[in-house]
């Protein structure tokens, strides 16, 4: 028998759409991208009193060391080096994303990493060559996050846990070692901190590059070529390689994985360990290369800001280094906002959160659609 329905149609429904052209898709993003700086003007104009015309003169400074002198050769290098950092382990993590595996422990990875690069740098790097200690270094590092990592992946591939859950809980484990290093070793006596590893001679420290003389880049180019043949070589291992086919269609579905004759157990662990591994590597490059020790604050961060990296570049090189330079740029910005106008440096991360918010939510627009209740006829 067929009755009325009384239950009365949503207000407002929200489904899935098709997929949108790419100029629709970006349009949305940037008319979100828009919004977000409105929204900053007024939120600094509100607190600080600046004009656009400041904050535009605050983010030249900040980004690329433009004064009345002109452009500063070593904010603009220091910055880019950032950039690569942060780049770097949201290319690291984009692999598990793919698959669907959600490798919050990226942090944990670059510290344990770290501490591989400080041991060596601390008891072999006097003793030896130069560049046999940066190699041996950069192995092991490479080597220590990829086992950081295989540990939840094993697992999960194996037990099924909560991989989420899993690797977050193994950065604060990385974290406490870290502490536990820096008491161990801690110079000067009594301060905590291990404090700068090699600072007369520099053994182990990443060396400078041939164009040094010419931009005083300080060793940064090396770190810009480290992660750029990173990136290239996850595009290709992601988009050409049977490997990355095989863990696309896992993160699609793991039962036509097994169907199509993948070892998805083999494939997780896999996927995640090189995951791991370029993520030690990255502390390899942070504590040679720019840090020159290690503490519970070596990943500085990036481990969990390079997931939103890697979320709004959808695992695309190219998009996630774009999402990474405009992060750094306008966290910068906005930090020197903030300390131009005295006020505490947290300003800083609430403006860089207004533009991420808008960000984040234009994702649901360019997935998904609004749908408003009909009007009911008479």
């Amino acid at each position: 028998m067929n009755e009325k329905s009384n239950v009365r149609e949503p207000l407002i429904r929200i489904a899935k759409r098709d997929p949108l052209p790419f100029w629709k898709s970006w349009g949305i993003r940037l008319i979100a991208f828009a919004l977000s700086m409105i929204v900053y003007l007024l939120v600094v104009y509100f607190f600080t009193g600046k004009t656009p015309g400041d904050v535009f003169q605050a983010l030249l400074k900040s980004t690329i060391g433009l004064t009345k002198r002109g452009i500063s050769d070593i904010t603009l290098w220091k910055n880019i080096r950032d950039i690569m950092f942060l780049f770097g382990v949201a290319v690291a993590l984009s692999p598990a994303f793919k698959m669907r595996f959600w490798n919050i422990g990226g942090e944990g990875q670059i510290i344990m990493g770290g501490i591989a690069t400080a041991i060596i740098m601390r008891n072999l790097a006097p003793h030896m060559n130069n560049t046999l200690s940066l190699i041996l270094m950069a192995v092991l590092a490479a080597l220590a996050g990829a086992v950081w990592s295989s540990i939840p992946a094993i697992f999960n591939a194996t037990h099924k846990t909560n991989e989420t859950l899993f690797t977050l809980m193994m950065n604060y484990i990385a974290m406490q070692l870290a502490a536990f290093i820096n008491v161990l070793w801690e110079n000067p006596k009594g301060s905590g901190t291990m404090g700068t590893i090699n600072g007369l001679n520099e053994e182990g420290y990443l060396p400078q590059s041939f164009m040094s003389k010419l931009v005083g880049d300080d060793g940064y180019l090396l770190i810009v070529l480290f992660v750029l043949a990173i990136a290239v070589f996850m595009y290709f291992y992601l988009t050409k390689a049977k490997q990355g086919y095989e863990l696309t269609v896992i993160g699609d579905s793991q039962d036509t994985a097994r169907y199509a004759g993948i070892n998805v157990r083999k494939v997780i662990i896999r996927t995640v360990a090189i995951s791991g591994a370029i993520c030690g590597f990255m502390g390899f490059l942070i504590v040679s290369g720019a840090d020159h020790t290690v503490s519970t604050t070596t990943g500085g961060g990036r481990g969990f800001t390079a997931i939103i990296v890697a979320w709004l570049g959808k695992m695309n090189v190219f998009y996630m280094l774009l999402v990474s330079t405009l992060l750094i740029g306008l966290g910068n910005g906005a930090a020197e906002l903030a300390n131009s106008a005295g006020l505490d440096k947290a300003l800083g991360d609430v403006l860089t959160g207004i533009v991420l918010f808008f960000i984040l939510a234009s994702e649901l627009f360019v997935t998904y659609k609004l749908i408003f209740r009909h009007k009911e006829a008479k």
